[in-house]
Order: C-alpha cells, then structure tokens, then sequence
C-alpha cells in the first residue's frame, strides 16, 4: 500500500459519532446539493469550489484573510520590479498532474525550478560533485525505491511507530551521513529527524521523483494559479476578511457565523481550515472525541522563510541552493532565471533554526544569515539590498506551514481526521497523500467536492 492508497482507503471513514440521528439522516448520499459553502480560499478550497461549479453546484468561499491563496504567497521584495519569490509553497513535482493538469488548462507556463545542491559543513564550502555521502549511504539511497516495494503493510505500520533519525541510525550509518541527512531532511519534513514518522519520510523519499518534487515553479509566481481558480469559480462568491467562529448544522443544512457578526447558509460545507482554526470554531453539534484529540495532536512545522536581495547575483550558477550546518540552515535562489541584475537568496530555516531567526531584530537575523554564507564567500554584506522574512511558526491562522505527521500517527490520526462530520466535510494538504505540497491540497479539494456532489 503507498500512501495514495492508504489515503483513498481512509477516505471511507464513516460519518463522525457525534452527530444526532436527524442530521446524520440527511447527510448519508442522496440529493446533490445546491448549494455548497467553503471555509478557506487557499488552492483545496480554491479547487473545491472550482470543482463544485463545474458540476452546477452554488458555491461560497469564506476567507479569514485579506487576500486568497492561503499557504501559497507569491510576493514581490522589490518595489517597481518585477522580480517575485515565494514565502509560502514553492514547488510543483514532476508526479503533481493536478498542478500540472490545472496550469495547463489555464495557460500557465511552468518553468524549471531544480537546484544542484552545494553544501557548507564543518566550516568548509563544496560545491556539487565535490561532496557527497558515505558508499553505505548512497547505495541504500539508490535502493530505496526497491527496498520500499518489498516492504508488507505490517513492515510499514511498524515503521510509523518509528522515528527517521532512529530508523536511520540503527542501519549504521556514520556521523556524518546523519548530520547531512539531518540538513537535508528537516527541510523537507519542517523539523528534526527524530520528530518525524519512519514511515512517512520514507514513503515520502520512495514515491517522490529524484529532486523530491522540486522541479518546477509557475512562471509569475505560484500565486497565478491561485488567481486563475478564483477567476474562475467568480470573485463575487469568494468574501475576504470573514473569520468563521461558529459552525452549526441541523437537518436543513448548514449555518456559518463569522467575527463580524454576520451569518451564512447552505446545504454542506467543506472546512479547509488547518488544524488549529478548526480548534478556534464552535461547533454545533460538537466534534467527536476521537476527531478533537487528532486535531490536538497533529501539529504543524515550524519554517521560516527569510529572504535576502542582493545588488548582484554574486553565487554565481542560477540553479543554486545550499545546505549548511548553520542557522540560515538552507539557501537557494529564489529569483532563479528571473532576469535582473539583483537577486533573491532565501535562507530556509525549519524547527528550531526557525524559531531562532524569527526572534532576533533585523539587524542581528540578517548577520546570522550572512555568516552561514561566509565560508563559501567570505563578508557579502556590501551586497545586501533589502530583507524581509515570513515565519509560519507564528502564523496567526496556522501556527505553521504544513502538517508533520509524527511518530505513530500516520494511521491513526489521518483517517480520524478525514471524517465527515454530517453535513460537513474536511479537507486541506494534512488530509491528502501528496502532504506538505500544493499538489495535496488540491487533491484534497477535489476529494471532498466529490463527497459534497454525491450528496
């Protein structure tokens, strides 16, 4: 079982316990709906929505933020220039045909957004080629693939009660293929090794292509995606600035209230909402036990993402990026085959390299940032044009940038999570197999509009 199947599996779960017998009635499939309202207007609910409006259903978005995209944040660090990074996702992978799929059907030029990695360990600079892992290392690398088809479903479920870093270190592998390990890894998962399921990270390194999903980039930033759906599902039903405080449903539908004292209705609703927003919601009926202690106990990453421009591009190749033992942690070229002289590093910071850099003042943030540099090119300060930074730590609406799915609760906590809870349904990157990626999320989205479609 890969975890698409687990996913579409789990995706069976019954209809939460907690709901009256009237309400849970009128929610067991049947009559399409007319209507149907979404909570978020990041790319699930975004592609929900779309979703739902193909298939002649009504559809409302209701957004806490002032703008759409969620998690996705294209930005522009220059003012009057056209140079665009991203402080939310970033990647879209080769296997992400939805993303794919959709920026196609849009006219949206995806571009090449791989890097060759350089690495600064130990206070020595490599550049690619010249560094590499233990032979140990790189042939159970090159065997994962193969090592992972030969595992049984009893094999992988013992794996999630395991942590990466242990599952690793009991396989013997040196000192120094952990610490590299450790740098790489966390910037995939958002924090340490040892938080981190066995199972999930190395689901994650066997079904992914050889880049790890990180292959390509929409052209304009990631952003123009999130626009086209909007276009396309009709900004008049999409209202910003609504933060949803109470849910409530009974056998007629369902009702919303918002911060501003306003209400909505409609026959079904799908929740996008992270994990922590649906904590802050009143439910009406409540959640089920089972439900809130998996919301209580998935958490979410801590990444940071600080980003420099500098007056030249003084790195040197366009497809670069670099691994460090230091607190900027992870650099790559945010601005890469973006024409201009000037151009953007981003220092990718995760756990508590993260939570460090977001509490130092700007000034004190963008010295330990250079410094993590300094071995591979000395004092570039005479460089620096502008800084800003987005922490997703402190988040107000997420306490994080995506779900991390920790040890033993991959099967557990995902399908408890993934439960209707009558007339509303669940959905966002946390539920979906590609987890942590734009790709998850729209899928997720779709799920759950289909869900809503069959009534």
């Amino acid at each position: 079982m890969n975890r698409r199947n687990f996913i579409q599996t789990s995706a069976l779960a019954g209809t939460a316990l907690s709901v009256p017998a009237d309400i849970l009635a009128s929610a067991l499939p049947g009559k399409k709906p007319n209507k149907v309202i979404i909570i978020g207007a990041g790319f699930s609910g975004l592609a929900a929505a779309y979703e739902l409006k193909k298939a002649g259903v009504g559809v409302m978005i209701l957004e806490s933020r002032n703008r759409i995209g969620g998690r996705v944040f294209s930005h522009k660090p220059l003012a009057g220039e056209n140079l665009v990074i991203e402080l939310g996702a970033e990647w879209v992978g080769a296997s992400h045909e939805r993303v794919i799929a959709l920026s196609k059907e849009f006219g949206l030029e995806l571009f090449n957004n791989q890097f060759d990695t350089h690495l600064i360990y130990g206070g020595e600079y490599k550049k690619p080629g010249e560094w590499d892992f233990s032979a140990d290392m790189n042939d159970f690398w090159a065997k994962r693939r193969e090592i992972w088809a030969g595992y049984s479903e009893k094999d992988k479920q013992t794996l999630d009660n395991l942590d990466w870093w242990r599952f690793l270190s009991l396989k013997g592998f040196n000192e120094r293929d952990l610490d590299l390990r450790e740098i790489l890894d966390s910037t995939d998962f958002g924090e340490a090794n040892r938080h981190v399921s066995a199972y999930t990270a190395f689901a994650e390194y066997a079904e992914s292509s050889d880049k790890n999903e990180m292959d390509l980039k929409i052209k304009g930033g990631n952003g123009k995606l999130a626009e086209k759906l909007a276009e396309a599902v009709g900004m008049e039903n999409i209202l910003l600035n609504k933060k949803v405080t109470t849910v409530k449903q009974d056998k007629k539908g369902v009702t919303l209230i918002t911060e501003d004292g306003n209400s909505y209705t409609a026959d079904q609703l799908i929740c996008t909402a992270p994990t922590y927003a649906v904590l802050k919601m009143k439910w009406e009926p409540g959640l089920s036990a089972s439900m809130r202690e998996a919301l209580y106990a998935l958490q979410y990453a801590r990444i940071g993402k600080f980003p420099v421009v500098f007056k030249e591009r003084f790195w040197g190749p366009e497809n670069f990026d670099c691994a460090t033992d230091g607190p900027g942690h992870y650099f790559y070229h945010g601005t890469k085959d973006q024409p201009g002289k000037s151009g953007v590093l981003i220092s990718y910071a995760t756990g508590d390299k993260a939570e460090v850099l977001n509490a130092q003042n700007p000034e004190r943030r963008l010295q330990l940032i250079l410094d993590s540099l300094k071995p591979a090119f000395g004092d570039v300060s005479k460089y620096v044009q502008a800084e800003t930074k987005y922490y997703w730590g402190k988040d107000p609406l997420t306490y994080g940038a995506y779900a991390m799915y920790g040890v033993g609760q991959w099967f557990g906590i995902m399908p408890e999570l993934k439960k209707s809870h009558g007339k509303v349904h669940f959905a966002g990157e946390h539920l979906a197999d590609w987890q942590g990626f734009m790709e998850g999320a729209i899928n997720s989205g779709e799920e759950a509009a289909q869900k809503a479609i069959m009534g």
